[in-house]
């Protein structure tokens, strides 16, 4: 069974494009880097290794989408709604270092492209899509709304990260046309997108239940906290 997932291999792009994203991530991480300071605390840094383990176990796993094709999770919308955006960014690019050291899934020349796909565009476009429907939880923050939230946002993530990989192709590609590409790439991670949004789903809204005080989304609608008198 052929396996279509976002991690680009060696020598799909040429090497002035290679070149280029790997400025572009190496500056969207260090924006990360610097922010993830601000999301990050005693309560949530366990968790944070906790989600890039759990990214990484579920990026080994490929799930049946059509008859000879397979995907797996991505994790950016799952990262980014548990322990935010930027430390999202970062667990995401420490799965791919890894995959691409020990597993050659992705290839070394590509990692910047596979970053910026991956960790930088469905981060923040799984995250935006979260805060975007943020309201809906105020009356009910764990509950089957988060849920629908999550799921979208995954979806939304999956397909940005495909588009990036889309972009980059058109700029750089060197194993044929872009638009038959497209095409194809497309149409199968919407499905991938949304095996990936069942899973981000029943995830967090898990985590949520148990724990809502370490689910980065619901900082915003918890109470504040009083300072003592």
């Amino acid at each position: 069974m052929d396996v279509v997932a976002m991690h680009m291999s060696d020598g799909l792009l040429d090497a002035r494009t290679s070149l280029a994203f790997f400025v572009v991530a190496a500056l969207g991480l260090a924006v990360a880097l610097r922010r993830a300071r601000s999301e990050l605390d005693e309560r949530t840094a366990p968790l944070a290794g906790l989600v890039a383990a759990f990214v990484f176990a579920l990026q080994m796993i490929n799930f049946p989408v059509l008859p000879g094709v397979s995907g797996h999770v991505l994790g950016g919308a799952l990262a980014a709604v548990l322990v935010g955006p930027a430390t999202a960014a970062l667990c995401l690019t420490v799965v791919l270092v890894v995959q691409s050291l020990l597993f050659a899934d992705g290839g070394l020349t590509v990692l910047g492209a596979n970053v910026t796909n991956m960790a930088l565009l469905g981060v923040l476009a799984g995250y935006g899509t979260a805060v975007a429907l943020r309201p809906l939880l105020r009356r009910y923050p764990c509950g089957p709304a988060l849920g629908v939230i999550s799921f979208a946002a995954a979806l939304v993530a999956t397909v940005a990260a495909a588009t990036g990989f889309l972009v980059e192709y058109a700029v750089g590609g060197t194993a044929g046309s872009a638009g038959t590409v497209a095409a194809f790439l497309l149409g199968t991670h919407v499905l991938i997108g949304a095996g990936e949004g069942f899973v981000t789903a029943v995830t967090v809204v898990a985590v949520a239940r148990a724990r809502p005080d370490i689910v980065h989304l619901l900082r915003p609608l918890r109470p504040p906290t009083r300072a003592p008198a």
